[in-house]
């Protein structure tokens, strides 16, 4: 008993000058809440910008598949309008004639 007494008095928390308790089990939660909040957000935004970035991929398939049907058309254009026939067929249309040939004009013919 005499190791008792000779040991320094206890002062309760209650007693003596008020000091401001924090409750850490509070302050872990809030802070646990706080980070998946954030963590929300940025797993919300980073499906957001995937969706936008499919939606502009859509888009620019779709332009691509006409843009491609168009040189196709252009590229068989060229061909049949590059073709030896086609100028010729097309320079007679117009009038003209090779060097050396006479041109006549038929008139006068029934209608079908």
């Amino acid at each position: 008993m005499a190791s008792r007494a000779a040991a320094a008095p206890r002062r309760s928390r209650r007693s003596g000058s008020r000091r401001s308790t924090v409750r850490w089990d509070r302050v872990g939660r809030a802070a646990l809440l706080a980070l998946i909040a954030v963590i929300g957000v940025l797993y919300i935004s980073g499906g957001i910008a995937a969706f936008q970035a499919w939606r502009q991929n859509s888009t620019v398939q779709s332009s691509l598949a006409q843009l491609e049907r168009e040189h196709s058309r252009l590229v068989g254009e060229h061909a049949r309008l590059g073709s030896r026939s086609t100028i010729e067929a097309e320079a007679l249309r117009m009038g003209m004639t090779h060097p050396g040939e006479q041109q006549y004009l038929v008139t006068g013919l029934p209608a079908n």
